[in-house]
């Protein structure tokens, strides 16, 4: 038996660390660890609740957006206002998280993870007259080969013209990245860090020309989804489909739900359906106070008189660096005591099993009949990234639908006297997966707030059960090669699309105060 460090992983959000024990070529156990504290929680505490929107974006610079839903819905939880937001003001929220998500998930498919399967130094052989395809040869060719080299050793499988269709579209994704963030800024205000998102709203005013500003954007957008990305997708699912069967974890599905169709409650009526699956056929109701965090083997010691973990309601968030058994700075969340997988695999198939939403159905059908699988088959690596781009292609034919719902000049706000006291919950369903925040309220300020980001529960260490979190899960028995940095383990992990800039945050090497400050 041997171990394998990778630290750290490049191409994703943040910054991981895993450690693989190899026995015979197949991967025995595993850890993964977010190597830097998350310090937001304690910011929070003695702030004004309406604060906590802007505070919270800054858990993540990559996607703000779900954040700043999750904790306005949690003070509207609060403040009881969930049945008083305008019309305007919910299709405003759904459009911008929409559109943030979208690009998003492009983001991560062509500039993250899609280089462990397209190898663009082929385009240095390339004779055309494709603008992207010389303008990224132009660049290799003088020595700009950052981020293509250094590179692990690959199994590169695409055929040259596969290659050269698909090396194409990543300077492409560019543009149409930048183009989604512009799009969603139109009514978000700014980015990163949207201004706009409120508690009782949005604050930006809906206008005929916004509306069209947006729409034109987001036929160009879903043009590349439909398009570009879809098929990009299927081809590589396709050439490597033994990926269809590797990276399956714990199999156990949990999803919040998100985009509320209607200002009628926080939960009803959602795009995106709210639950979990057990079994690959069989959808329940999600019960939230069944969520609870351990700490068992995470840098966080526990609160008095703790023997259980906690109900992030009830949670505490106290740093304990050299604790012993500890290897992350990551917690373990786990429903009713078991680990679950959230993402896009999650909240697609929660929607196909629950919801009467046919465009679902047929694109999930549609995706698994060309590339020669089934539904379990979307427990993998290749079916993550096949279920991300279903969800952009949900979310576009949705944003027309709520861009075009939009009334100029009436509210998208309304406003609200806040209460001394009271506790809210706010959950969505971020593009990683499901995000929660849970505040608390006492004397007209913050006295307790926790959040656990997706990359918390499939990123989470082992708990006190010895149960490994899904990521874990997912490298346990795979075969590698023999490699320093095995591109198994890495497609794996990235298959999740990891954001530990969400998990985990704040360091002093040397554990030094850095400042104290009192903002007044």
């Amino acid at each position: 038996m041997k171990k394998i460090v990778i630290h750290p992983i490049t191409r994703i959000e943040g910054h991981l660390k895993v450690e693989v024990t190899v026995d015979n070529g197949k991967v025995a156990d595993a850890n993964i660890a977010g190597t830097l504290f998350r310090g937001i929680e304690l910011i929070l505490r003695g702030r004004d609740p309406r604060d906590a929107v802007i505070i919270s974006q800054r858990i993540c610079g990559v996607c703000p957006e779900p954040h700043a839903i999750a904790s306005v819905w949690a003070l509207e939880d609060c403040m009881n206002l969930e049945d008083k937001i305008p019309e305007n003001g919910i299709l405003l929220r759904n459009i911008i998280q929409g559109t943030r998500t979208v690009a998003d998930h492009i983001l991560h498919f062509y500039i993250l993870s899609g280089l462990d399967y397209v190898d663009p130094l082929k385009v240095l052989d390339y004779e055309g007259k494709d603008i992207n395809l010389n303008a990224l040869k132009s660049f290799l060719q003088n020595g700009y080969t950052a981020p293509f080299l250094p590179r692990d050793e690959m199994d590169y499988r695409l055929d040259k013209k596969t290659t050269i269709e698909v090396a194409s579209h990543y300077l492409k994704a560019l543009d149409i990245y930048k183009k989604a963030q512009e799009a969603a800024t139109i009514f978000g205000g700014k980015w990163p860090h949207d201004c706009a998102i409120v508690g009782g709203g949005v604050s930006e005013k809906v206008t005929s020309d916004k509306i069209s500003s947006f729409l034109w954007r987001l036929e160009v957008i879903e043009d590349f989804v439909k398009n570009y990305y879809i098929p990009d997708v299927i081809a590589i699912a396709i050439t490597y489909n033994d990926y269809l069967e590797i990276g399956k974890g714990c199999q156990k599905l949990l999803a919040y739900g998100g985009y509320r169709i209607k200002s009628n409650g926080l939960y009803n009526d959602l795009l995106i359906g709210r639950g979990t699956v057990k079994n690959i056929d069989r959808l329940d109701t999600l019960d939230v106070e069944s969520i609870a965090e351990d700490i068992e083997h995470s840098y966080y010691e526990n609160a008095k008189a703790q023997t259980q973990p906690l109900n992030p309601k009830e949670g505490v968030t106290s740093p304990k660096a050299l604790k012993e058994q500890a290897y992350s700075w990551i917690k373990s969340p786990r429903y009713k005591g078991e680990t679950y997988e959230v993402g896009p695999l999650a909240g697609v198939l929660v929607t196909y099993l629950g919801k009467d939403n046919n465009l679902v159905k047929e694109l999930v059908d549609s995706s698994l009949s060309q590339i020669g699988g089934n539904i379990s088959n979307l427990y993998s690596v290749m079916g993550r990234h096949l279920t991300r781009a279903i969800m952009a292609t949900i979310l576009c034919e949705y944003l027309k639908i709520w861009a075009k719902e939009l009334k100029p000049g009436e509210p998208a706000a309304s406003s609200y006297t806040p209460v001394p006291e009271g506790e809210g919950i706010g959950l969505t369903e971020a593009p990683r997966g499901a995000l929660g925040h849970w505040l608390k309220v006492e004397n007209e300020r913050i006295s307790n707030y926790q959040v656990i980001t997706p990359t918390a529960w499939n990123a989470s260490p082992k708990d006190r059960n010895k149960n490994p979190g899904p990521i874990e899960q997912a490298l346990i028995g795979t075969s590698i090669k023999e490699s320093p940095s095995p591109i198994e383990v890495l497609r794996i992990i990235r298959s999740f699309d990891p954001c530990t800039a969400c998990a985990v945050h704040l360091l002093s090497t040397k554990g030094n105060l850095i400042g104290k400050y009192k903002v007044v």
